[in-house]
C-alpha cells in the first residue's frame, strides 16, 4: 500500500493535490500527517521522515520515496491510468496543465495563500494576480469546452483537478469567484462540494491549535 506523508490541512496546498486524488479515485494509501512547527530546524529534522529534503509530500512504497506532487502523481498512474484521462489529447492537456499549476500562478500563491479556516476578501486584485486570474478561467474554460464534460479531461476526476483544488479554495476562501466566466465558476463549485475536498476541510477544522505556514 501507498504511504502518504503530508502536512498541515488547513494550507498544505501541496499536500491536497495527491490526497484528494487517491481520496476521491478510490485508491488505498495510508496517511501520515506531520506538522508545521515554530521551529524550523526541528521542522527539517522532524520531515526528513518524509524526503531527503525535509518537504512533503512524498509517497512512500516498496522501498522508494518520491517527493515531488507531480513525479507522485505519475507513479501512482503507472499502477492506476485512471489519474489521467484515457483520451490520450486529453491526457496530453491534462500533463500541460498541470505542470503549468506546478511552476506558474506566483501572484496567486504570494497573495492568497491557502487557509482553509479563513474567509477573507480580498480588495480589487492588481495587475499580476488579475492576468493569473483571467489565465485560469482560460485554462478550465478549455478544459471544459474542449473535452465537454463536468471535468476538465472530460467526466472523471483525473490529476489535472486535484492540481487545480487548492486553486479552488482560495478563489472561494478569497471571494474571487465573480472573475470566472459561468462555465469555470461552475466547475470551482463542483470540486469545492466533492465529498473528497469536504473531508479534507473539515479535518482542517481539527488543526485550529496547530501552527501555520508562514506565508
Amino acid at each position: 500500500m501507498y504511504t502518504l506523508f503530508i502536512a498541515n490541512k488547513t494550507n498544505s496546498s501541496w499536500s491536497l493535490r495527491p490526497w484528494i486524488l487517491l481520496t476521491q479515485l478510490g485508491i488505498p494509501f495510508e496517511e501520515v500527517q506531520l506538522y508545521f512547527q515554530p521551529d524550523k530546524q526541528l521542522q527539517k529534522i522532524d520531515f526528513l521522515q518524509a524526503s531527503p529534503i525535509s518537504k512533503v509530500p512524498a509517497l512512500h512504497h516498496n522501498n522508494m520515496v518520491i517527493w515531488d506532487s507531480l513525479a507522485i502523481v505519475e507513479y501512482i498512474a503507472e499502477d492506476y491510468p485512471q489519474v489521467w484521462a484515457s483520451d490520450k489529447a486529453a491526457r496530453a492537456w491534462s500533463r500541460c496543465a498541470s505542470a503549468e499549476m506546478h511552476s506558474s500562478f506566483v501572484a496567486l500563491r504570494t497573495q492568497c495563500s491557502m487557509n482553509t479556516q479563513k474567509f477573507t476578501p480580498l480588495s480589487t486584485p492588481d495587475t499580476a494576480l488579475l492576468t493569473e486570474l483571467q489565465r485560469i478561467d482560460q485554462l478550465w474554460t478549455d478544459g471544459l469546452q474542449r473535452f465537454k464534460g463536468e471535468f476538465l479531461a472530460a467526466n472523471q476526476f483525473t490529476a489535472v483537478d486535484a492540481f487545480f483544488a487548492p486553486v479552488v479554495i482560495r478563489l472561494i476562501h478569497y471571494g474571487l469567484m465573480d472573475y470566472l466566466s459561468p462555465a469555470a465558476n461552475a466547475y470551482a463549485k463542483r470540486i469545492y462540494q466533492l465529498p473528497s475536498m469536504q473531508k479534507w476541510l473539515k479535518l482542517a477544522e481539527l488543526e485550529k491549535d496547530r501552527p501555520i505556514r508562514n506565508p
